[in-house]
């Protein structure tokens, strides 16, 4: 069904509070800054008939070096950094004309939105989340419009890409039985630790040193050897006599180092090392609890579909809709008019039915509309990445199935690992269709 796809395959205000959160808590360091120079503005890159500018990738790297920083990642050497967000940028600008030769725009309203879900993530306002980026050298405009282009970017991927995607049962089952483990909700979780550390004032070969240590014991873990005992022998951790056990944390009260493998390893799986002050860290998830299945709202809703184009505006698909809903209001049979007016193809051949709807199948969009109707009521016309709808409920019930709540899961797993794969060639044949002109050698360091 054209309807059901999941969330965008990015999400912008995820990503920026990531940025957001290194760019406020590391600072720049000497080593980068020294190797940066700045000469006048100059063309880095030609894209279609559009240009990049070197200060567009000076502003770019200013984002990412303290981003990796504050997640403890090696940071490349000056030219290949800037050769790796270069060609973001390119991917970006690619995508940008993309979304343009579409008609994809972002109003102001959607874009003020986004920005405000930015700061309350972050525990601040608008306004302070203005102040605290400015206080730290980054510009506001040039934010809020990077926040633009990121929505844009993921709404053309929903539009060209996820739609697309398909998952067949036979592909949930074999998900469910190899990686049930990754499908449960998680309550606490156990972990596990060594720390190679890192002398105070430590020069670059002890740096590299201890990094390369760090990734030997690593290496000897995944070939087999026991944690605890390599904790015992070459842990520097406050727990290596423990074996590095650090034991059971709720899942809200990870350490921040430990936060995203907490949630995203498999009983006994291991990161690679985090550098962090201190040293770096290997970290494996021991053990695993997780909370009981809860019961599910499904919902029986059909739908009618009018999607927009050169020749349909939003205010005439708003207005055919409003006028479909006043003739089912006065009595004209819903699925009648869904099969003779709806271009969601797949539904329309069942008169608009879309069948028990779980949370998450549809985009946020629709699933907010669907889920503000009582059963019998039908929405006023609203939108979503696929056009303009309206909505009916027939019926609600309450699913308390924990076998069916797995599969819904991995079935959403799937189509995002599929939908990343699918991007992948699809960004890659944006690029082979474009013309390119790549002038880093004129960039002068």
């Amino acid at each position: 069904m054209a309807i059901k796809s999941i969330e965008n395959l990015r999400r912008p205000p995820a990503t920026l509070i990531m940025l957001l959160a290194g760019c406020l808590t590391i600072g720049w360091t000497a080593g980068w800054a020294q190797a940066r120079i700045q000469p006048l503005d100059a063309i880095v890159a030609v894209v279609n008939d559009d240009v990049i500018v070197q200060s567009e990738l000076d502003s770019q790297i200013d984002l990412l070096v303290p981003e990796l920083q504050s997640r403890g990642a090696a940071i490349p050497d000056p030219a290949i950094l800037k050769e790796q967000v270069l060609d973001q940028l390119i991917l970006e600008r690619l995508q940008i004309q993309r979304a343009q030769t579409l008609g994809i725009e972002i109003d102001e309203a959607t874009l003020n939105e986004a920005l405000t879900n930015i700061a309350a993530r972050n525990g601040m306002g608008l306004m302070e989340l203005r102040e605290t980026l400015e206080a730290n050298a980054i510009s506001f405009e040039a934010f809020r419009e990077d926040t633009r282009r990121q929505i844009i970017t993921s709404r053309l991927q929903q539009e060209e890409v996820v739609k697309e995607v398909r998952v067949s049962e036979q592909e949930v089952d074999r998900f469910v039985e190899t990686e049930r483990d990754s499908l449960i909700t998680r309550s606490e979780v156990r972990l596990s630790h060594i720390l190679i550390a890192v002398p105070d004032r430590a020069n670059a070969a002890q740096v590299e040193q201890a990094r390369n240590e760090a990734q030997a014991i690593a290496r000897r873990l995944r070939q087999g050897e026991d944690f605890a005992s390599l904790a015992r022998a070459k842990s520097d951790g406050g727990r290596a006599q423990e074996g590095g056990d650090l034991g059971w944390f709720p899942l809200g009260e990870v350490p921040s180092l430990a936060a995203q493998p907490a949630q995203t390893l498999a009983r006994g799986e291991l990161t690679d090392p985090i550098r962090s002050p201190s040293g770096f860290h290997i970290i494996m998830v021991s053990d695993i609890k997780g909370d009981a299945p809860k019961p599910i709202t499904q919902t029986n809703a059909r739908h009618i579909l009018i999607r927009t184009s050169e020749v349909v505006s939003d205010e005439d698909a708003q207005r055919r809709l409003e006028q479909l809903r006043l003739r089912i209001i006065g009595g004209d049979d819903f699925a009648t008019l869904a099969r003779s007016h709806s271009d969601d193809t797949g539904s329309a051949l069942n008169g608009g039915d879309l069948g028990w709807v779980s949370p998450g199948d549809t985009v946020p969009a629709f699933e907010r509309e669907m889920d503000e109707l009582s059963p019998g009521e039908i929405s006023q016309p609203f939108q979503s990445p696929f056009g303009w709808h309206i909505v009916q409920v027939t019926e609600r019930r309450e699913q308390d199935t924990a076998d069916e709540l797995l599969r819904l899961r991995a079935k959403d797993a799937l189509r995002l690992r599929k939908a990343e794969e699918a991007k992948e060639l699809w960004l890659q044949r944006l690029r082979d269709e474009a013309y390119l002109e790549i002038r880093l050698d004129e960039y002068d360091d």
